[in-house]
């Protein structure tokens, strides 16, 4: 299964969470922790599309933590900004598509956006 971590954070207890977005089955899901959690289809691209912006930087400027290949020539790329100067680290996501300008967000918001939709459709 492949998969790429947009999000770290710590529990009640101190132990670090990871959220990863991991192809399951031929879609996306959400896995936090240990939680499996499906999404819907397209969720990926509407929430990139409803909050990235176009990518100011070439992807050799980057300095590329990991990279989750989607097919059809889209990809989901995670990388630190300025990675030595930010005292908070900052990491982004980019979302690339074939014909489409780059679009790129931070992972703390799409994590978040991708989160909210993976638990409400786990409600329906």
């Amino acid at each position: 299964m492949a998969e790429i971590t947009i999000h770290e954070t710590t529990d009640a207890t101190g132990g670090l969470v990871r959220t990863r977005l991991a192809e399951v089955d031929g879609g996306l899901a959400l896995r936090v922790g240990e939680e499996l959690l499906p999404l819907p289809d397209g969720a990926l691209a509407a929430v990139m599309k409803r909050y990235g912006k176009p990518l100011e930087a070439r992807e050799e400027d980057m300095m590329v933590d990991e990279r989750l290949e989607l097919g059809q020539g889209r990809a989901l790329v995670r990388f630190r900004f300025m990675c030595r100067y930010d005292v908070i680290a900052r990491d982004y996501l980019v979302l690339y598509e074939p014909e489409r300008e780059p679009l790129c967000e931070m992972a703390t918001a799409i994590a978040a956006a991708l989160d909210h939709l993976a638990r409400r459709l786990g409600r329906s």
